[in-house]
């Protein structure tokens, strides 16, 4: 699937979410900017196919949804808080996920996170 690049970025986000949980590796490819960059607590991803290998190959938990509590349309990018579930519906940690657009793609995504525990 071909994503148009007059995409908003509330449909860019959510659809980002979509293909991850769907495992529709293509999709979630064709999403990024091939300079896409994510930096999360635990680790730095640099560029869309390294950051798409790890998805598809390398992340430890792969059975599991990005339940989306808000998405924060205005500005640059798009903002959006939300939880990431288990195969079984549980907590697994709660975040906010800060993305900045360009050209109509995901160009950065900046991710913090919480466990449930905390």
């Amino acid at each position: 699937m071909t994503v148009p690049r007059t995409a908003d970025p509330d449909r860019l986000a959510r659809a980002y979410y979509d293909a991850l949980d769907a495992g529709d590796y293509d999709r979630l490819a064709d999403l990024l900017s091939p300079e896409f960059v994510q930096r999360r607590p635990d680790r730095t991803f640099e560029g869309r196919d390294r950051f798409v290998a790890f998805m598809r190959d390398e992340r430890p938990m792969t059975d599991t949804t990005h339940a989306v509590d808000a998405v924060y349309p205005k500005g640059p990018g798009v903002a959006v808080r939300g939880r990431l579930l288990d195969a079984d519906g549980d907590e697994v940690f709660a975040f906010v996920d800060v993305f900045s657009v360009d050209d109509g793609r995901l160009a950065a995504l900046e991710t913090y996170a919480a466990s449930s525990d905390e």
